[in-house]
């Protein structure tokens, strides 16, 4: 709605009231302030309806957030039935939200006035012109969108009467600067720590797992287990670039296509340009400038001894005003201009660009030229084969299309009248499918209750341009519990690792007592890290995190602990605590401005699970 709005305006949406009604009715939709639907409701909340309607609406409203958002990761992700209707109700969570809070602002007593109402459209940057109010454009734009003016009243009022209750929400929230300096202090300090790590590794030759212990291990973790859904498939491949392979171009077609054609095998004209440049970023003294220097160069004076002394570019400067050689269209339009008029050695009167003043000088003309057949005839070879083919490709399509729809139970036909080859593939989930047709369209296709429910050919499926595939279920195999025999030697090598990290903790908690008693330990390295922060990315993480858990030693007393490791164990002994420093004015600001709507978020959040506790929610219809 807010890009409606800004393009029926073509003005800049401010961040007034009225952005944020919009806003929120974009996402919310507007059937629900435009009249009565009769579509059966997605949600009852207290006895207000939340309709389908609405809630695809606001549901497609998401989805072309995301896709915008994501760009081609959206293709996949939206292959995922369960993911989309996972977003579908996130949606519906937040429009039960907002009927929440729009009940709540009722139920408080809190109210819109007509002249709020009317001042928020005439303050709003949308509706005016050259900062007045303009009714016609107003009217314009409600028309554009389909509003009367009277339901677009109404829907301000609802958003605006729930942006009071949000604003008293949210908008009150603060943040102490003890609260921020507290955190500034626990974030910036540090630890002296020594640590010994016990790795996992000689013990694992010794570790074992008998068949009872992996039966059981299954048994009791059956959930570790679930195999996909997976499907395999036949499909049959149309794909221009295969055709092309198979079409032959002789060099008497390449030779003609280039004699009517050799426009498109010319060489553009090029011209080496040199150039005085003033852009010191003061319009008027470097306009007079640049007058001041073709005057030196009316007067006889060399264009390469002008530049280096002259010239603000250096670089060029350096080599004489000397740039590059340029294609016509390449720079700026009106350096552009100047240097194609030039014939060669002359330069032009003072031209001013987006860049600053320059003085052109043509120094070289490299006129065009057609490239000698040779050069392109691969090139043209290789055009002409692959038009040929996409032409071919189109008459094909029509066929794969036309056969696999009339013979819709096997793809034999498709096959034969292509003159192609069935393929197949092997068992593939969602997340493993063959690289050839790892394609949005073709996954959320494969996995369809169209090509798995009715066993029937699909339609035809682009995976590329010029390059379509139809597909057609091979063998199903539903997600369920993998069975033991094809796990056991995963759990087995689970469960050895398992022991060996348990005897690793057994060494390592020998340590532990060894260090605890002051006791020298002299068959492992100690490690020392002073000023170890906490975001350090030195060491192990699980090292980092546990030394910040431990608590701080007392009387010169190192405190111990161990972390347990990816492979091993980890004792470690905290030596000292040392306090954050540079903890400022800026930093405790910095902290407060991030806590801030990290408090009001929570406080939203609050208040809307208070609200549901209290609420009767109903769902009539499961999208």
């Amino acid at each position: 709605m807010l890009e409606k709005i800004r393009e029926g305006s073509q003005g800049v949406i401010a961040k007034s009231i009225l952005v944020l009604v919009i806003l929120s009715f974009a996402f919310a939709g507007v059937s629900s302030y435009l009249g009565t639907s009769t579509d059966v409701a997605a949600a009852v909340v207290n006895g207000d309806e939340i309709s389908a309607n609405e809630l695809e609406q606001a549901y497609q409203n998401e989805r072309g957030r995301l896709e915008q958002q994501l760009g081609e990761m959206f293709d996949a992700l939206s292959a995922d039935d369960n993911y989309m209707n996972g977003i579908k109700q996130n949606v519906l969570d937040r429009l039960i939200a907002d009927k929440l809070i729009s009940q709540a602002a009722e139920d408080l007593g809190l109210r819109v006035s007509d002249e709020q109402i009317k001042q928020a459209i005439v303050t709003e940057p949308a509706f005016q012109t050259d900062g007045v109010f303009d009714n016609e454009r107003y009217l314009a734009v409600l028309r554009q969108l389909g509003y009367q003016t009277a339901s677009f009243r109404n829907m301000m009022r609802v958003d605006m009467t729930r942006r009071q209750l949000l604003t008293a929400l949210v908008g009150s929230e603060f943040v102490l600067d003890g609260e921020a300096k507290q955190l500034a202090e626990v974030q910036g300090q540090t630890r002296d720590i020594r640590y010994l790590i016990v790795d996992s590794a000689p013990y694992l030759a010794s570790a074992t797992a008998s068949a009872d212990d992996i039966k059981a291990y299954y048994d009791s973790n059956l959930i570790q287990f679930m195999s996909q859904e997976k499907v395999s498939l036949e499909y049959v491949e149309l794909n221009a670039a295969n055709i092309a392979k198979g079409i032959e171009t002789s060099v008497e077609d390449a030779r003609e296509f280039y004699e009517e054609n050799q426009q498109q095998y010319q060489t553009p004209e090029k011209r080496l340009a040199a150039h005085i440049l003033f852009a010191s970023g003061d319009d008027s003294a470097d306009e007079t400038k640049a007058e001041a220097a073709l005057a030196k160069l009316q007067a006889g004076e060399e264009f390469a001894v002008v530049a280096k002394s002259d010239s603000d570019d250096q670089f060029s400067a350096e080599q004489g005003g000397q740039l590059d050689w340029f294609e016509q269209g390449v720079m700026d339009p009106a350096f552009d201009t100047a240097l194609f008029e030039l014939e060669t050695g002359n330069y032009s009167e003072v031209v001013k660009s987006e860049f600053g003043y320059h003085i052109v000088k043509l120094l070289e003309v490299q006129t065009g030229a057609a490239a000698p057949f040779e050069e392109v005839q691969d090139k043209i070879v290789s055009d002409l084969q692959n038009k040929k083919a996409v032409d071919e490709f189109y008459s094909l399509q029509s066929i794969l299309a036309d056969t696999s729809y009339e013979v819709p139970d096997t793809l034999d036909e498709t096959a034969k009248a292509l003159d192609l080859e069935v393929q197949t593939t092997s068992l593939f989930s969602r997340d493993n499918v063959p690289v050839n047709l790892n394609k949005p369209d073709l996954i959320k296709a494969a996995f369809s209750n169209d090509v798995i429910g009715s066993g029937m050919n699909s339609d035809v499926i682009e995976l590329a341009p010029n390059h379509v595939v139809v597909i057609r279920l091979l063998k199903h195999q539903d997600a369920g519990t993998l069975p033991l025999s094809e796990v056991s030697s995963s759990i087995e090598a689970r469960l050895q690792q398992d022991n060996a990290n348990f005897a690793a903790s057994e060494k390592a908690n020998e340590y532990l007592a060894q260090l605890k008693a002051g006791t020298e330990i002299t068959d492992v390295t100690i490690a020392t890290k002073e000023q170890l922060a906490r975001f350090n990315q030195d060491i192990d993480q699980a090292i980092t995190a546990k030394a910040f858990q431990i608590a701080a030693p007392e009387a010169g007393v190192a405190s111990f602990d161990t972390a347990a490791l990816a492979n091993g164990f980890a004792v470690i002994a905290l030596d000292k605590v040392n306090a954050a420093e540079g903890i400022d004015a800026t930093v405790v600001e910095s902290i407060k401005q991030r806590l801030a709507p990290q408090y009001s978020e929570a406080d939203y959040r609050s208040v809307i699970e208070a609200l549901k506790a209290q609420a009767k929610i109903e769902y009539p219809v499961v999208e």
